[in-house]
């Protein structure tokens, strides 16, 4: 069981985290300002049971970034039926940055290597697909990766995973804010 001192500070932190993100255009700066105020009231933000309790709960989402290709690792997610971002549900009382290293051993079966230490991104989303009706509040990390690195994908989850370069990315079949991060990450790459 955790302390509430230590549930306390990983909240406070997560808040410091979402604080710290600079909003690419109004909507990521409306999630933003939700996020927080979520946050701050006081509300389970941790998922507690499969597939949606509480209604609303935290992500996070990691990007697998090649730099020298320039290209992202997307997987065919079976319950979502979209292309989406690798990544999985915050444990209660767990550091989102310890979520992505988890999810990434057991969802590719390598170790995390940030890209960046922190999000970048930080979304508000309604599901869709086989588990559709509750929020997801995804926090977006970039990860090293490289198209000819072999990844054991957890086939449960997903059907196949593959590499997209940033003109063939299919946003018609994905998360509704992809394209907004890869133009905000497109920006990122460029400073």
């Amino acid at each position: 069981m955790h302390s509430i001192a230590q549930k306390n500070t990983t909240i406070d932190n997560i808040y410091t985290i979402v604080s710290a993100i600079k909003p690419f255009d109004k909507l990521e700066e409306q999630h933003i300002e939700e996020t927080l105020a979520w946050i701050k009231s006081g509300d389970p933000i941790f998922r507690i049971k499969k597939p949606d309790i509480p209604n609303k709960h935290l992500v996070s989402y990691f990007v697998l970034f090649d730099e020298a290709a320039s290209k992202i690792l997307l997987v065919d997610h079976k319950k979502a039926q979209l292309w989406l971002p690798t990544g999985g549900h915050v444990e209660i009382n767990e550091d989102p940055k310890i979520t992505t290293q988890r999810e990434c051993l057991e969802e590719l079966g390598v170790h995390a290597h940030f890209w960046c230490e922190d999000p970048i991104f930080v979304t508000s989303t309604e599901t869709v697909g086989l588990t559709a009706g509750h929020t997801d509040v995804s926090l977006w990390y970039v990860l090293k990766g490289s198209q000819n690195s072999h990844y054991t994908f957890e086939e449960r989850e997903f059907n196949s995973i593959k590499w997209f370069s940033f003109d063939n990315i299919p946003y018609d079949n994905s998360d509704p804010h992809l394209k907004r991060f890869i133009e905000k990450f497109k920006l990122r790459i460029a400073k």
